[in-house]
């Protein structure tokens, strides 16, 4: 079993990627269902895209050691990795691929060392961003300038990363990550 992480801004692209990602039989991969105490957006399910959970809940989660990570991203919006998720997608004999804020990618990397490989997607611009996260009309404008603020922030941490992956084409992208996993599920 290895573990990929992907970080980026929201809005960057990591779903669309990780989605053809996992269409590849080659890589043998599985999605970790991260946990949030955030309300879904659109038509997110609860076990699908995320475990939600209550802030409380994810409090007392955190107390009971469940998480292998976790962060508050946003102001009482916490994100985690259940220990229990990791144990399940490696019983199946899978390499595991999580989408995480950047500090959790981050600290996912520090704890799994070697065994993980940590991509970085970057957007081509603040600019670019902000149009993609305005076309998905799931936020306020509020909530778009917050996320735009804080992509700038989370650019500067991409050189803790083991690859930078800007996603300017999708397809383009979705090769270079390939290529990327491959070369790192072959090395010993």
């Amino acid at each position: 079993m290895k573990i990929i992480i992907f970080s980026a801004p929201s809005g960057t692209g990591k779903s669309s990627v990780i989605k053809e990602l996992l269409k590849q039989p080659d890589l043998n991969l599985a999605f970790s269902i991260s946990t949030t105490s955030r309300a879904p957006r659109g038509t997110e399910q609860d076990g699908v895209e995320y475990y939600f959970i209550s802030a409380e809940g994810f409090q007392e989660k955190v107390k009971q050691g469940a998480f292998i990570e976790w962060q508050e991203v946003y102001a009482g919006n916490y994100y985690g990795t259940y220990s229990s998720e990791i144990e399940r997608l490696s019983a199946k004999g899978k390499n595991i691929v999580f989408d995480l804020d950047v500090f959790g990618g981050i600290n996912l990397k520090k704890y799994f060392g070697d065994k993980a490989l940590s991509i970085f997607l970057q957007p081509p611009s603040l600019e670019e961003l902000k149009k993609r996260l305005e076309h998905r009309q799931t936020d306020t404008p509020e909530k778009i300038a917050m996320r735009v603020e804080k992509a700038a922030y989370e650019i500067e941490q991409a050189l803790y990363f083991d690859k930078i992956v800007v996603n300017d084409n999708l397809q383009e992208c979705v090769n270079e990550v390939a290529q990327l996993i491959r070369s790192f599920l072959n090395r010993e």
